[in-house]
């Protein structure tokens, strides 16, 4: 028996870093927002009862090191439910090391299925708090839609829903370094002012153009890269309301009111990048089809 699910990217429209925790890992505010660039993730029940995985990407890990895997190893420990073997099948479209989440979309598409592959019943509460236990982005790739995400990323709040609109997504070939990322931020010093605050307000007045023009993200201005500020120059000059780099990149995405206007900036960016895609913003997580 095979069992389907869609995994949505994430986009981060905020991403304030508030601090450094005495565990080592950094307190954040951001709003997130989940959109139709979308993986797909097929399970299928055998009787090994192992864990194996494939994908349509070659060069992502199909071992234990793939976040699919840590999400099935991780529910049949917390459940108890005895593993009678299951085989994931990933279909690729979500760049990987982009900041949009691709793999922990992965692994909540896959707890999704194996709940209900195996009967389980857990609730979504459930789900995220399994989840988190694995990757601080899955919990908000469980349940999506628009999200203000506090503490380590895992706790989730509701916001008002993004406005309709049309998201140009593209990821150029560069690569960032999180650690490095995170070692420029922990070093600012001075009173820094709360984007996502700002921006949640903004959500709430349903006020596209101000959401755009409030659009942060601590590690894009830690880092201030030559390549994401060309992605953006050019995401501006085909009359963007407002870009940022999501994650901690290097994807950069562009909100556009009008679609005829995103699928011009599409075709301009795609006269120099290969990795475009035109998006909206989705209500959902990930969803077993």
């Amino acid at each position: 028996m095979t069992f389907k699910a869609t995994a949505p990217a994430k986009i981060n429209l905020t991403l304030d870093i508030l601090g450094k925790r005495a565990d080592g890992y950094h307190d954040v505010a951001m709003l997130m927002q989940s959109v139709s660039l979308a993986d797909t993730v097929e399970l299928t029940l055998t009787d090994n009862e192992d864990i194996t995985l494939s994908c349509s990407d070659p060069s992502i890990p199909c071992d234990s090191r793939n976040i699919v895997y840590k999400c099935a190893d991780a529910f049949f420990k917390s459940t108890g439910i005895k593993n009678t073997g299951v085989s994931f099948y990933i279909e690729k479209i979500i760049p990987c090391e982009a900041g949009l989440a691709g793999g922990s979309a992965d692994g909540a598409a896959a707890l999704r299925l194996l709940n209900i592959a195996f009967d389980a019943h857990l609730s979504d509460k459930e789900l995220c708090e399994l989840g988190s236990k694995v990757g601080s982005d899955i919990p908000f790739c469980i349940v999506g839609g628009t999200k203000l995400a506090t503490g380590t990323g895992t706790t989730l709040n509701k916001v008002r829903s993004m406005p309709k609109c049309h998201i140009v997504i593209v990821k150029p070939e560069i690569s960032v370094s999180t650690r490095e990322a995170y070692a420029l931020a922990d070093s600012r010093t001075g009173i820094k002012f709360n984007y996502t605050d700002f921006c949640k307000q903004l959500l709430y007045g349903g006020d596209l153009a101000g959401i755009s023009s409030a659009l942060h993200n601590d590690f894009e201005e830690v880092l201030n890269l030559q390549d994401i500020n060309k992605v953006k120059k050019t995401m501006y000059d085909c009359k963007a309301l407002g870009a940022a780099m999501s994650g901690s990149g290097s994807a950069v995405f562009a909100i556009f009111r009008n679609e005829r206007k995103a699928q011009k900036c599409v075709d301009k960016l795609k006269e120099t990048y290969s990795k475009v895609w035109l998006t909206v913003p989705v209500s959902n997580g990930a969803q077993v089809v």
